[in-house]
C-alpha cells in the first residue's frame, strides 16, 4: 500500500490550521464524496479523533485520517499546498483520477 504523501509545505499549513482550531481538532480528515460534474469531489476538515474504520497516516508532524471508502480513491495521492497569483490552497495530485472536470474540483476514478 503506497498511502498518501503530504508535502512539508502542506504539513506546515495544516499545522497552522490545527493551532488556530477553536474546537481542538488535532487530525486532518481527508475524504472523497459523491458530487460535482465528474462524480466525486475531495473534502478536508479537522477532527479530534479517528473513527474505528479510519486509516491514520502520520507524516511531517501531522496526523491524517482517511475512511475506508475514501482510501480506495486516494491511494498514492500527493497533497501539496501551493501559493500563486491566482490564489493559494491545497492541491491533490491523485494517480487514480481517470477524468476531471474543467473547474478542477471534481473527478472520476
Amino acid at each position: 500500500m503506497s498511502q498518501i504523501t503530504v508535502t512539508a509545505k502542506a504539513s506546515e499549513k495544516i499545522n497552522e490550521f490545527i493551532k488556530d482550531d477553536k474546537d481542538g481538532g488535532t487530525y486532518l480528515r481527508m475524504y472523497v464524496q459523491g458530487g460535482g460534474c465528474s462524480g466525486l469531489s475531495y473534502g478536508m476538515g479537522l477532527e479530534k479523533a479517528p473513527e474505528d474504520d479510519d486509516l491514520v497516516i502520520e507524516q511531517n508532524g501531522i496526523k491524517l485520517i482517511v475512511d475506508s471508502y475514501s482510501i480506495n480513491h486516494l491511494e498514492g495521492a500527493n497533497v501539496d499546498y501551493v501559493e500563486s497569483l491566482a490564489g493559494s490552497g491545497f492541491k491533490i495530485n491523485n494517480p487514480n483520477v481517470k477524468k476531471s472536470c474543467s473547474c478542477g474540483s471534481s473527478f472520476s476514478t
